[in-house]
């Protein structure tokens, strides 16, 4: 009988990482929260979860090692789920707080919402609460999903990708913007699948489905 699969949630010592770790394991994960890049680079899947500010994830992350360990798992093909602050960092650079370096894996950058909606109104930031996101593209994730599904949201910044393909989710507010982004080794989410109820843990079920298909 085989064991389940086993991620390393990243703890970089910010967000909800208690209700990450409860969602997975409702997905059948054995889950190891961990801020050990040796543990990172062992595991069969990585998570990297957000909340907070993007400069002091990224403070954090390099201090700790963290940001090389992710990049060597991704380079390894290990799936790589982010989640929020978790799909930010995978850029260029973000715009808050100050322009700060990212991890670079995705050409692009992370800018905060416009002030005004499509239609000239006022747009409300953060954006919180409930929307929907329409998947597309081929990666495995996609598949295990259905075409539409609704989400949990709190942001103010939001990915801009260079590379339109890189976009496996659309997500409409101030206008379309990039709500999912992916590669062979990466699907990140800009929404909070913990937070998500029956949706989220549909996403979790098929990030499973994916890093078991890869072991």
């Amino acid at each position: 009988m085989s064991t389940a699969a086993k991620v390393a949630l990243v703890d970089y010592g910010a967000g909800n990482i208690r209700s990450v770790a409860k969602a997975l394991e409702r997905s059948g994960f054995e889950v190891e929260v961990t801020d050990s890049p040796s543990v990172v680079l062992a595991a069969d899947g990585v998570v990297l979860p957000g909340a907070g500010a993007f400069a002091d994830a990224m403070a954090t992350l390099r201090a700790r090692g963290l940001e090389e360990a992710v990049k060597q798992t991704v380079q390894a093909g290990h799936p790589y789920l982010g989640l929020c602050v978790g799909v930010q960092v995978l850029f260029e650079e973000g715009e808050e707080h100050g322009i700060t370096p990212g991890f670079g894996i995705f050409e692009g950058r992370v800018e905060r919402f416009p002030e005004t909606d499509s239609d000239g109104s006022r747009l409300r930031i953060p954006q919180i609460g409930w929307n929907e996101v329409r998947f597309q593209g081929d990666h495995p994730m996609v598949a295990h999903l259905p075409e539409r599904d609704h989400y949990y949201f709190v942001h103010s910044y939001r990915p801009v990708p260079t590379d339109s393909s890189v976009v496996a989710g659309i997500c409409d507010y101030g206008g379309n913007f990039a709500a999912a982004v992916a590669n062979q080794s990466i699907f990140a989410v800009q929404f909070h699948p913990e937070k998500s109820q029956q949706a989220g843990k549909r996403l979790l079920d098929a990030y499973r489905s994916w890093v078991e298909e890869t072991r």
